[in-house]
């Protein structure tokens, strides 16, 4: 239903629109889901061990994250899977810290419910204890998240400590873990031996100890998952590992159909949109390229006597200027 005036509605002669259009003539109201907007928070994911099933959606940008949010999803992942999805790269090694933030800030502006984790990006918290913090403390100061993810077992508890220890919840990622791409030789299931499992299961136990609030269990088999999350006083989020972690984890791209070059075992498209989308850029197209778009409907009317008013004004215009010289 159009929003201009009721005299502009009655003229049937369409004038395109401006940059001096008035707003009111485009403005539209849409209803969004009703639903609980208090923030999830740190001690309420904790809590939820062992009571209900967590849910966590990776998202970069606002609008999405508005959707997430929506959605009742108890945590949104702004993920160095950025990288791949979003910008292209081949990896999750490509994005740095000025890249991470700025998009998570676009979701900490969409989500108002949702706890906003923010991904520590390769090579953000590897050098020192002292960067960790430092970059760990710009996710929530600059990005206005409410909690980092680091990715490793035992070899990063003493960064989690100190993030821990500077009041910044942390969660904690073991597994098939993208930065360590290179050193697994691609993306491979990680814990497929009774050794590799144990290590796995240590790793998960040095990370609660070292204060997470949870952990990603990712490309690990489900076994092993269940004996971490039976082992341990945190929840567990799976991707890939399995029914009985505490939570589940995707990226959104995923979720939606909006990422061809693979899919992943473990993912399940609940929609594909990019289909949907191919499909109705296809018609735009078209419809620019015959003149069926914009029709009536979507252009503004003037009233006939002030585009007379226009045409006859054009016409002086000429012999106005030729008497000013």
């Amino acid at each position: 239903m159009s929003c201009a005036p009721r005299n502009a509605r009655k003229r049937s002669r369409p004038v395109r629109a401006g940059n001096g259009s008035s707003p009111k003539a485009i403005t539209s109201i849409r209803k969004v889901p009703m639903m609980n907007k208090k923030r999830v928070t740190v001690p309420e994911v904790m809590a939820a061990k062992g009571k209900r099933k967590l849910t966590m959606l990776t998202a970069y940008d606002y609008p999405m994250a508005l959707l997430v949010d929506q959605s009742d999803i108890d945590m949104i992942l702004v993920g160095d899977s950025l990288a791949m999805v979003v910008l292209g790269h081949e990896d999750t090694l490509s994005v740095g810290m000025d890249e991470m933030l700025h998009h998570t800030l676009a979701v900490s502006r969409g989500a108002k419910r949702s706890l906003v984790v923010g991904d520590m990006p390769f090579l953000s918290y590897h050098g020192s204890i002292e960067q960790a913090v430092l970059n760990a403390g710009r996710f929530l100061k600059e990005g206005r998240a409410q909690a980092v993810k680091l990715e490793g077992g035992a070899r990063v508890v003493p960064q989690i400590k100190a993030i821990v220890e500077a009041q910044i919840p942390v969660q904690g990622h073991i597994g098939l873990t993208p930065q360590s791409l290179a050193q697994f030789g691609g993306f491979k299931v990680q814990g497929k031996t009774a050794e590799a499992g144990a290590v796995l299961i240590e790793d998960a136990q040095a990370l609660t100890e070292a204060g997470c609030f949870s952990i990603v269990l990712e490309g690990i088999p489900a076994p092993i998952a269940a004996m971490i999350t039976d082992a341990i006083p945190i929840p567990t989020i799976g991707i890939g590992a399995g029914s009985h972690c505490d939570g589940q984890v995707l990226v959104i791209h995923d979720v939606l159909g909006l990422f061809d070059r693979f899919v992943p075992k473990f993912v399940k498209q609940y929609v594909r949109l990019g289909e949907t989308i191919r499909e109705a850029l296809t018609r735009y197209r078209e419809e620019v390229e015959n003149g069926l778009f914009p029709g009536p409907e979507h252009t503004f009317s003037m009233d006939d006597q002030e585009v007379a008013k226009l045409e006859t004004g054009k016409r002086k215009k000429p012999r106005d200027a030729a008497r000013i010289r």
